[in-house]
């Protein structure tokens, strides 16, 4: 059985730039009415750092926009998730623009008690967005996609009763941050684990279940859409952080995600007719399909609306972590 977990990333660019309104309030709200139009829901991540920050220095006039649409969510019965952007927490404001805390970049690479000091902050401005004393997320997203080195944080979300993560996307390469995710590869749509994200272990609590991704040749990646929203996000960045990023490009295959954002409805289409082949070969498994998007790159509205009519017609049903945790066998 198929069903399809669509997940946005609600942040603004990476290296800070842009306003709430724009490049968070406004895309979600158009995607929480298509939705809604259709009675489906959607995993929100909430990336708390930045929007504490921001409401800390008074920067962004859109942050009580923000909080009370996230609530809005809530109540409506969206999922919301925590995501983490560690670098904002040390950032300074100068002259119009953040500089964030490059050396905090990677959670997983902080001393342990600094994680849990991250993540215990994050829940707890995260619940009083929601005026939710008692809120646990069920899920989290660590920024860039970044699991490794896994054993801390792991132990640590699951001492704070976070059940499932969605950070790995298979065959994933990022060499400054040896992040290698290309072992995972082997692996089933879902698995548990503890010491190393790659590895699945069976005795593990914490249950992850990745964006659902395939390997493609490198010139596949270079399609005109997914080009342009790149040069739009990357648009303030370094020189240098640029060719760092290029070198992981390198290889001959790259693992090619399912954005719903970044990729055009036929690409969209070519890749979940895959995960339809291998329902005919394995119609008892359960798949969980994790689609991604960004809230940054939330601009073609017709494409979600076309790939949303493409899984009806297929009859995928459209879920939440929280609907489909107990179908991965973990109670």
């Amino acid at each position: 059985m198929i069903v399809c977990i669509f997940t946005i990333d609600y942040e603004l660019y990476g290296n800070g730039d842009g306003n709430l309104y724009q490049q968070v309030y406004e895309p979600a709200e158009r995607l929480q009415q298509i939705f809604l139009s259709r009675n489906a829901r959607f995993v929100t991540f909430v990336e708390v750092a930045e929007l504490e920050i921001i409401e800390a220095h008074g920067t962004d006039s859109a942050i009580d926009k923000v909080k009370k649409q996230l609530r809005d969510l809530y109540k409506n019965g969206f999922e919301i998730g925590l995501h983490v952007h560690p670098q904002w927490y040390n950032a300074r404001y100068d002259q119009g623009h953040w500089q964030l805390d490059e050396f905090e970049y990677n959670l997983c690479a902080l001393p342990k008690d600094r994680i849990e000091h991250i993540i215990n902050r994050a829940i707890n401005y995260l619940r009083k967005v929601l005026n939710q004393p008692d809120y646990i997320p069920l899920c989290f997203r660590n920024s860039n996609w970044l699991f490794q080195p896994s054993q801390d944080l792991a132990g640590l979300l699951v001492d704070q009763g976070i059940k499932v993560d969605s950070s790995v996307y298979k065959g994933g390469f990022q060499h400054k941050h040896h992040l290698d995710y290309r072992r995972a590869l082997k692996n089933g749509y879902f698995w548990k684990f503890a010491r190393d994200v790659n590895i699945p272990d069976p005795s593990a609590q914490l249950l992850e279940i990745p964006t659902y991704s395939r390997m493609v040749y490198t010139w596949q990646l270079l399609s005109q859409k997914r080009m342009r929203i790149q040069q739009q996000a990357s648009a303030g960045y370094p020189l240098k952080a640029k060719l760092d990023r290029l070198t992981d490009f390198l290889h001959v295959r790259q693992p090619l995600k399912l954005d719903f954002c970044r990729l055009t409805i036929k690409e969209l289409v070519h890749m979940f007719d895959r995960v339809l082949k291998d329902e005919k070969k394995a119609p008892e498994s359960f798949k969980p399909i994790v689609a991604i998007g960004h809230t940054k790159d939330l601009q073609d509205y017709a494409t979600i609306e076309a790939f949303l009519a493409y899984l009806q017609k297929h009859e995928i049903a459209l879920s939440t972590f929280g609907h489909i945790y107990d179908r991965c066998g973990l109670s």
